[in-house]
């Protein structure tokens, strides 16, 4: 029996902006549309832009736009249009029923995409969690695209049983799906305060997606993870342990592309997952330097990471691909940063040696002193420092170790001078 591929959807893309001055950004936006559109199977058939004053509230587009969009469906024999902006309920349903055809919006989009990634029980949780919430206010709007075509883009997951399923059993669901998220991040919690008792700096990758984090992860690691040109191909974060120039380890983490108008649902659901990215360290902010347009991104970038919390980190930023530069582009950055091309190798000892000075900026070396009965004091500075000598006799547990400066307040009754048996007599600040 001969198996045969299933054949890919036809999307015709759908752009709106409300004057010329829009129009740049509105073209720039449809040409990720279209990598994302491909990254979840299907074949752009055309692009189409509306410019108009104000949206429409019965189709976003106007009605001599719809007419015209009803005729290219037909003429390119697709069957689905795809929206850059989110619609309303109403909006999508008065589509359909005009289009007669699969409608669906650029967040339905990169959940679908999301759904298709994800690889762990975790990230098919979060996914399908944001995926419930997203259809919960549209379920009346679910016509043609569920009854008539089932299968294909914006239906998987949750989604070939959507109809069946009404608002009380999906909140029903999302409130189980909650539960068990809320479990499982109490797991990664515990491992984190494990990994904090052993005192390794961690760092993490966060980037535009495609912007090279999964090849640099590769790079500093000598691992072979997945590669890919897909948006989103890292959904699951990974995490590894890696040795730096000096000796010194790292844990370092690969997390999801960013993207501009990451859907608020995928933000949230996603929140346990970049707690990894939130908690750490050092963040190299790569950033794909040979994209025309890298500056825009990298502001987008760092937009999420404001929204989750990061706005104060300490970044290091990566400018990777230059291998695919003619000439090194100026960089005008208020960051420190690095240039590299985790594909060559290029740059690459600049960088770990780069990290090693970042983590260990601000550290003190000092000695102390600890009473044989303070063993509370003793698993602090374990949690909170790097040591690099213990040892214990009759006085004490002498420790040499490598505190933040906050901690050296903290600690100072115990900091001894270098060769005193005693420490130090400090008087109250």
């Amino acid at each position: 029996m001969e198996l045969t591929a299933e054949p890919k959807e036809r999307a015709i893309l759908v752009g709106f902006c409300r004057d010329a001055r829009e129009r740049y950004l509105e073209e720039e936006s449809l040409e990720e549309l279209v990598e994302l559109t491909t990254s979840a199977g299907a074949e752009v058939a055309d692009v189409v832009i509306q410019e108009r004053a104000r949206p429409d509230p019965a189709y976003l587009i106007g009605q001599g736009k719809v007419d015209d969009l009803r005729e290219s469906v037909l003429i390119e024999q697709a069957n689905l249009v795809i929206f850059n902006e989110d619609l309303t309920p109403a909006q999508l349903r008065n589509l359909e029923q005009s289009l007669d055809t699969k409608v669906i919006d650029r967040t339905e989009l990169i959940l679908d995409i999301f759904a298709q990634r994800a690889r762990s029980s975790e990230g098919k949780l979060q996914v399908e969690m944001a995926q419930l919430e997203y259809l919960l206010p549209r379920l009346t709007g679910r016509g043609v695209q569920l009854s008539r075509l089932g299968g294909g883009i914006g239906t998987r997951g949750p989604g070939e049983t959507r109809l069946e399923v009404d608002r009380r059993r999906i909140r029903a669901r999302i409130a189980r799906i909650r539960s068990e998220l809320r479990r499982l991040e109490e797991r990664r919690g515990l491992q984190r305060q494990k990994r904090r008792g052993v005192p390794i700096p961690t760092v993490s990758l966060v980037g535009y997606t495609n912007a090279g984090k999964s090849t640099l992860f590769n790079r500093l690691t000598n691992e072979n993870v997945l590669v890919s040109s897909s948006m989103f191909a890292t959904l699951d974060p990974l995490v590894r342990r890696i040795s730096l120039d000096s000796g010194q380890e790292v844990l370092l983490s690969d997390t999801v592309g960013f993207i501009r108008k990451l859907p608020p649902t995928l933000v949230a659901a996603f929140h346990a997952t970049l707690e990894e990215t939130v908690e750490a360290d050092l963040l190299l902010h790569v950033i794909d330097v040979s994209r025309e347009n890298y500056e825009d991104l990298r502001e987008a970038v760092y937009q999420v990471l404001d929204e989750i919390g990061l706005n104060s980190a300490k970044v290091l930023e990566v400018y990777n691909k230059i291998d695919q530069l003619r000439t090194i582009p100026g960089i005008d950055s208020s960051q420190e940063y690095v240039l590299v091309s985790a594909n060559t190798g290029e740059g690459i000892e600049t960088l770990r040696s780069k990290m090693g000075e970042m983590l260990n900026r601000g550290l003190r070396l000092v000695d102390l002193l600890l009473p044989l009965h303070r063993g509370d004091i003793l698993a602090q500075i374990r949690d909170r420092a790097t040591i690099e000598k213990e040892e214990y006799s009759e006085s004490g547990i002498r420790l040499r170790a490598a505190l933040r400066p906050a901690d050296v307040g903290r600690f100072r009754e115990y900091i001894v001078e270098s060769g005193a048996s005693e420490p130090v007599a400090h008087k109250p600040s």
